[in-house]
């Protein structure tokens, strides 16, 4: 297939090239799409597609949270965090709730930006200055 289709080829090379830090902040911004995605869909009415959304986003918060490294001391508080999220991911699919999308939306944003601050420090440390994500 990649070969009918250069432009799925080089994106499959561009995720292949990317570091586990860039592959988890993917994760992040996926997730926050999905979730906007979501909360216009419940606006418009559209049951199926606020309900494949949210499922989407369960999905990854689930990922982010089963690869956790335990032996860290913050992947407990993370993953407590995780599992809140998720459950309040279920609620709002369950209700309709735009509002409750919003507040994890909120948490999600937290992770995305400290996970892109810490590649950058990490690509200072080895780059020095330039190591913007």
């Amino acid at each position: 297939m990649a070969l009918n289709n250069p432009y799925a080829a080089y994106q499959q090379n561009s995720i292949n090239m990317k570091s586990p830090g860039e592959l988890t902040l993917m994760l992040y911004d996926g997730c926050l799409k999905f979730m906007k995605l979501a909360k216009q869909a419940i606006e418009q009415g559209d049951l199926e597609m606020k309900n494949t959304n949210l499922v989407k986003a369960q999905n990854i918060i689930q990922e982010l949270n089963v690869t956790l490294n335990r032996e860290v001391e913050l992947a407990g508080s993370m993953g407590a965090m995780y599992e809140y999220i998720y459950r309040r991911l279920i609620e709002a699919n369950i209700n309709n709730d735009k509002d409750i999308v919003t507040e994890v939306e909120g948490y999600v944003k937290d992770f995305r930006d400290a996970w892109k601050q810490a590649i950058q420090i990490e690509r200072q440390g080895r780059f020095g200055t330039g190591g913007h994500v």
